[in-house]
C-alpha cells in the first residue's frame, strides 16, 4: 500500500470517527451549513436560533466551523418609547389640542393633553424650541400654518424606524437621538452580538460525507430495554467528548438579599432573643409619639412619611396614650417635654413605618400588665419606607434590623457589646462607636466599620438607650431599655461590593446565579 493511499485510509479513518462524534442537533443542520448565517439556517432547519448557535458552537470545538462574533450598537425603544409609539409623544398630543383651540391656559391645555407635569412642561419646551407655539401671559397660542403642524416630528419618524444601528443613523437621526436622549425611558442603546461563521477546510469534507452521515444508524442513549433487548449488537454508540463544556447547571436558591436577612435573623436568634413582628402600616401614635417625636418635628412631614390618604387608626389603651400626650405636652420626671397642645388626630394617621422602632413601641407596652420581671431581649429585621428620591445610594424602601434589651442592670457597655457581638458575626471586624444625637435615646452612638479596599469608615446605623419620655408611658417605670436600628442594606451592599443600592432589588437572573452565597 503506498504511502498515499495510506493518508487517504487515515484521513478517512478520521472522518468516520468525527460523523460518529456528531450530536443529532449537528447532524441536524450540517446540510444547512453553506447558508452561512445563523438565521437562514433556523428557519430551514427548522430549529430554533438558539439551538443553531448552540450547533455552531459544538461544530467549532471540532474545527468544522470557525466562529466570528461581532459587537454592535443599536437604537431601540425603552418603555416609554413603545407608550408614546402607540399614543403618539406628548408634544404632539399637546400641539393637536393648541392647533384646535384659542389661546389656552396651562392648566387648560394640560388637561386636554391628559399629560403629566413634566411631560407638560417638557414638550413646551420642545414645541417652542421648534417655532410651533406662542407663550404670554400664561397663555398658548399656536404659532405658524396648521399644515405644518400636522406634518410628522423628526422624533415621530425616528421612533417609527427603530431598531437602527448606531454607525448607520442619518444626520437627522443623530439630531432626534440627542433629543431623545435627554427624556426619560424613550429609546435605551443595546450592545448586539451577531454571530458568522466559515467552513473549514475538514468541514468542507464533512459536507462531501453527508450520504455517510444519513446511513449511520448510532445509538445515542443505553436504556434498559435495548439492554434487555440486545438490540445494541450489530450498532455503533456515538462517541462523547468528555472533555468539552457541558451547559451550566443552575439550583434554585433564595435571592441574595433574603439570605443576609435570614442569616442576621439567625445571629440574633442564637443570642437568645426574641422575634418582633408587625405590619408595615402604623399609626402615627406608634411610629411617633409614642418614641416622643413632637407632632411638628420635620420627619413628620409629607416630604419624608409616606400617609395612606382619608385613613384613620385606633388608637391603644387609654392610659398609654394619656401618658404619651403627658409626656408630650408636660415631659416626665426631669423633663418639660415638648410644651404644645398634642392633637389625637395627628397620633390616628395611618402611614408606612419609617423605622421598626415602632415594633419596639408597642413590645414595650404589652410589658407594662407586668407586675415584676419587666425584661427581655427583642429584635425585628423587616422593610421600612421612606419618602426619597430614588438614586444609586437612595430608595424609598429599606431593610432595618431592630433590637432592644429591657434590664435594670443594663447599661451603655452592655449596649456596645451586643452591638459589637453581632456585626463581628456578620463579618465586620474593625468597629468603630461615636457619640451621636437621635431623638429618643440619650445617650446615643453611631456605629461605624472600616472598609480595607475603599480605605474610609462605612457608616451603619445609630444606637443608644431609650429616653424616660419614651420608657415610662409605655412600661409604667423607667428601666433601661437598650436600643437600636442600623439600616440593613449597607452592610448587604458592603459585602457583596455593590456601588448601586438598586441592585439590592433588581431581578438580574444572570447576576442571581453568579452571585455568591451568603457565608462569613
Amino acid at each position: 500500500m503506498t504511502k498515499e493511499k495510506k493518508r487517504e485510509k487515515k484521513r478517512d479513518a478520521q472522518i468516520q470517527d468525527l460523523l460518529i462524534r456528531l450530536s443529532p442537533l449537528e447532524r441536524e443542520i450540517l446540510p444547512f451549513l453553506e447558508l452561512r448565517n445563523a438565521m437562514k439556517i433556523s428557519s430551514q432547519s427548522q430549529q430554533s436560533l438558539t439551538s443553531v448557535k448552540r450547533a455552531l458552537q459544538f461544530l467549532s470545538s471540532k474545527n468544522l466551523v470557525i466562529l466570528h462574533l461581532k459587537k454592535k450598537k443599536v437604537v431601540k425603544l425603552d418603555d416609554n418609547g413603545v407608550i408614546y409609539l402607540q399614543n403618539h409623544l406628548p408634544e404632539r398630543r399637546l400641539l393637536d389640542i393648541v392647533v384646535r383651540n384659542k389661546p389656552m391656559s396651562f392648566q387648560e391645555a394640560q388637561k386636554q393633553s391628559n399629560l403629566s407635569k413634566d411631560e407638560f412642561t417638557i414638550s413646551l419646551g420642545v414645541l417652542k424650541k421648534k417655532a410651533l407655539i406662542n407663550i404670554a401671559i400664561g397663555k398658548i397660542t399656536f404659532k405658524g400654518i396648521r399644515e405644518q403642524a400636522s406634518k410628522m416630528m423628526l422624533e415621530e419618524k425616528f421612533l417609527k424606524a427603530l431598531p437602527i444601528d448606531l454607525e448607520k443613523l442619518t444626520a437627522e437621526q443623530k439630531l432626534s437621538l440627542q433629543n431623545l436622549k435627554l427624556r426619560k425611558q424613550i429609546i435605551k442603546i443595546d450592545e448586539v452580538t451577531t454571530l458568522t461563521f466559515d467552513i473549514t477546510d475538514l468541514g468542507t469534507t464533512v459536507l462531501q460525507s453527508l450520504s455517510k452521515i444519513k446511513k449511520l444508524d448510532l445509538i445515542e442513549e443505553l436504556t434498559p430495554e435495548i439492554i434487555k433487548k440486545s438490540s445494541w449488537r450489530g450498532k455503533k454508540f456515538r462517541k462523547y467528548d468528555i472533555n468539552s463544556k457541558a451547559p451550566d447547571i443552575h439550583g434554585g436558591k433564595r435571592h441574595f438579599t433574603n439570605q443576609a436577612i435570614d442569616y442576621a435573623r439567625r445571629i440574633w436568634l442564637d443570642l437568645g432573643f426574641q422575634e418582633m413582628t408587625g405590619p408595615f402600616t402604623q399609626t402615627a401614635f406608634w411610629n411617633f409619639d409614642a418614641l416622643f417625636t413632637a407632632q411638628d418635628h420635620p420627619v413628620r412631614e409629607m416630604q419624608d412619611t409616606f400617609y395612606i390618604k382619608d385613613k384613620e387608626g385606633k388608637l391603644p389603651d387609654k392610659k398609654i396614650v394619656k401618658e404619651v400626650k403627658k409626656a408630650h405636652e408636660q415631659g416626665t420626671q426631669d423633663s418639660k417635654g415638648w410644651q404644645y397642645q398634642w392633637q389625637e388626630k395627628e397620633a390616628k394617621k395611618i402611614i408606612l413605618r419609617t423605622h421598626t422602632t415602632c415594633l419596639s413601641a408597642k413590645t414595650l407596652a404589652k410589658l407594662k400588665d407586668k407586675k415584676i420581671n419587666k425584661q427581655g431581649k427583642f429584635f425585628a429585621l423587616g422593610k421600612c419606607f421612606r419618602n426619597e428620591t430614588v438614586d444609586w445610594s437612595h430608595g424609598f424602601e429599606f431593610n432595618q434590623t431592630e433590637g432592644i434589651v429591657i434590664d435594670k442592670n443594663a447599661n451603655f457597655c452592655h449596649l456596645l457589646g451586643y452591638l459589637k457581638e453581632f456585626y463581628s458575626k456578620m463579618g465586620f471586624k474593625t468597629i468603630r462607636f461615636a457619640p451621636a444625637y437621635f431623638p429618643y435615646t440619650e445617650p446615643s452612638v453611631e456605629i461605624s466599620t472600616w472598609n480595607e479596599k475603599k480605605k474610609v469608615w462605612l457608616e451603619l446605623g445609630g444606637a443608644g438607650i431609650f429616653r424616660p419620655e419614651v420608657v415610662i408611658p409605655l412600661l409604667g417605670e423607667f428601666i433601661p431599655v437598650l436600643a437600636w436600628g442600623p439600616g440593613f442594606d449597607r452592610a448587604i451592599m458592603d459585602y457583596y461590593h455593590i456601588k448601586d443600592l438598586r441592585e439590592l432589588y433588581q431581578n438580574n437572573i444572570t447576576k442571581l446565579r453568579k452571585i455568591k452565597f451568603w457565608l462569613k
